[in-house]
């Protein structure tokens, strides 16, 4: 077993860092902006193919993610973000849509906190999850919220 270790690469939205377990798992990903965990930076196999399938997905030649994760959370934090993995590409769903999936339709402000501590950004696309009244917050901004919205409409 190796020590957790991060991955830092320039992409057309800027600087991404990934990080894994020293197992092969993906444990975080941190877009432009994001402030880092203290880690040793160093490649590894599972942080190529991140860095690949992260380029792959901006450039509009993948819609998904096939990586090995390791994150954890409550049972319902688990949940949401399995529901949010389930949002097709280019499409959104509102908070409240994801409370009602997960079983708890009045939990839709839980539902934002899942979103907002999501260890996986972009893998976990929460970004496509939005507030019925507008785009809501991002990790990486607004701006990246609505620039990733946009081109995965503009790929579907």
């Amino acid at each position: 077993m190796r020590d957790p270790c991060i991955h830092s690469f320039i992409t057309i939205i800027g600087s991404i860092s990934v990080t894994e377990d020293g197992e092969g798992n993906i444990t975080g990903v941190f877009l432009p902006n994001q402030n880092l965990p203290p880690m040793d930076e160093r490649d590894s196999d599972i942080l190529v193919e991140a860095e690949a399938q992260v380029n792959e997905y901006l450039s509009g030649r993948r819609t998904h993610f096939d990586l090995p994760l390791s994150i954890e959370g409550t049972g319902f934090r688990m949940a949401v973000l399995e529901a949010i993995s389930d949002i097709p590409f280019g499409e959104t769903r509102h908070y409240s849509d994801i409370a009602g999936l997960v079983g708890s339709p009045r939990a839709y402000r839980a539902v934002g906190t899942a979103c907002a501590e999501n260890p996986v950004p972009l893998i976990i696309p929460c970004h496509r999850v939005v507030p019925v009244t507008g785009i809501g917050r991002y990790a990486g901004g607004v701006s990246l919220k609505r620039r990733l919205l946009d081109m995965e409409c503009e790929r579907r």
